[in-house]
């Protein structure tokens, strides 16, 4: 069991990691410990965590951004936002109970390590498109601030988006600046039952493709419905395709009736009220449908039309069970059988018709023996071999956690 290190604050994470990079120790690096097994295992000799990290730094509502230490909870930062009226727009999913972690417990400093969004991010854009500014140590020991408070305020090389999506491969995260926006005054989804996966995908997409800013579109397989707990959806065991609007409380139902009609070829949906949208798209965004679910998990990336292809070629083979989100364009996959987790299906039929897969949950042995994150082609594997040594030239930070070779 490697020992495990609880920084209290910048400087001491900072003089911990420096001390570590002198030292050539390896170092697993981590927040609140909720999606520690994502990734391939980590081999190192001490564990960081940046729990202890806690608190929000700079809020200011009418400048509509916020600052926070890496290791706060996402659901603090949040609570402090609803008591304005405003929300972190891009919807970052919780991971935890997936995982078998408990629900909540999420580190702000891990939703920008990560870049995973919720299904919002089909209208308001991902976690990296909302991350003003970060402070952060490198593997070298060396403290480094990028980015500000405002949108239009890099010159150079904006290194936040180089750190957003590097699962602390790169550097540790001692504070994150994120833009925020309004909440919606009120929610409305319509759902339609039974649709199989490729009429779900066309409905969604011309959903989006119609003037109402369409702000979540979900498709669940009639199997994984009875996991989201809500007697509004009925308990057939048929599929759901949920579309969301958000806007003003005073527009929603004119909004909600020129939608159905635009869509209307696909039936005519049920219409979940504010209460009842909510509580969908908060069961949702911590992935109940996937909750209690055996097998491996993927998390595909992909042009939203051919969503339902890929699947359909995937499961010639594996027996799965699927939901789609971002109108197709991002799949969740459950592998129920392989013994390399599905792995060579998967990336086959990815490299055949175009994406991105990530393992996203497995055993330890299968992290180990098969890529987790997308396959790197020659080029971008000696791009990112090449970030990764100006950033932490003696792989102390996370080694091996994305690839053997980094």
């Amino acid at each position: 069991m490697s020992d495990i290190v609880h920084p209290g604050g910048e400087y001491e994470l900072h003089q911990f990691i420096a001390q570590a990079a002198a030292a050539g120790t390896t170092l697993e690096i981590g927040g609140r410990g909720s999606k520690r097994d994502i990734g391939r295992p980590v081999q190192a000799e001490t564990v960081v965590s940046t729990a202890s990290m806690s608190g929000i730094t700079l809020y200011e509502p009418n400048e509509l951004v916020i600052s926070a230490r890496a290791g706060t909870l996402v659901h603090m930062v949040e609570a402090t936002l609803a008591r304005n009226k405003q929300q972190l727009a891009f919807e970052p999913i919780d991971l935890g109970p997936v995982m078998g972690e408990p629900e909540g417990q999420g580190s702000i400093g891990a939703v920008f390590a990560s870049n995973l969004s919720g299904s919002r991010r089909i209208l308001a854009g991902s976690a990296r498109d909302h991350f003003l500014g970060v402070r952060a140590i490198n593997g070298k020991g060396e403290l480094f601030k990028s980015g500000g408070r405002v949108l239009k305020n890099v010159t150079g090389y904006d290194l936040t988006r180089g750190i957003t999506g590097s699962w602390g491969t790169l550097a540790v995260m001692s504070e994150v600046t994120m833009k925020v926006l309004p909440a919606a005054e009120a929610v409305a989804t319509l759902v339609f039952e039974g649709l199989t996966d490729d009429v779900a995908i066309e409905a969604m997409c011309e959903a989006m493709a119609t003037p109402f800013e369409v702000s979540g579109t979900l498709h669940l397989q009639g199997e994984l419905v009875p996991a989201m707990e809500m007697d509004a959806l009925g308990k057939r065991g048929q599929a759901v395709t949920a579309v969301r609007l958000e806007t003003y409380a005073d527009s929603i139902d004119e909004r909600v009736r020129k939608l159905s009609r635009a869509i209307a070829e696909f039936g005519e949906p049920k219409i979940l009220n504010d209460i009842e949208a909510r509580l969908f798209w908060t069961n949702a965004r911590k992935l109940q449908f996937l909750q209690g679910t055996a097998g491996s998990l993927w998390r595909i990336s992909v042009a939203p039309r051919n969503g339902a292809r890929l699947v359909a070629a995937i499961t010639r083979r594996l027996k799965c069970r699927t939901a789609y989100d971002w109108s197709g364009g991002l799949v969740w996959l459950i592998v129920d059988s392989g013994r390399d987790a599905g792995a060579t299906e998967v990336r086959r039929c990815v490299g055949e018709i175009g994406g991105h897969a990530m393992l996203i949950r497995a055993e330890p042995a299968i992290r180990s023996a098969v890529d987790v994150f997308q396959t790197l082609d020659s080029g971008t594997a000696r791009l990112a071999a090449g970030i990764k040594s100006a950033f932490d030239p003696e792989g102390i930070l996370n080694p091996g956690r994305m690839y053997a070779s980094l």
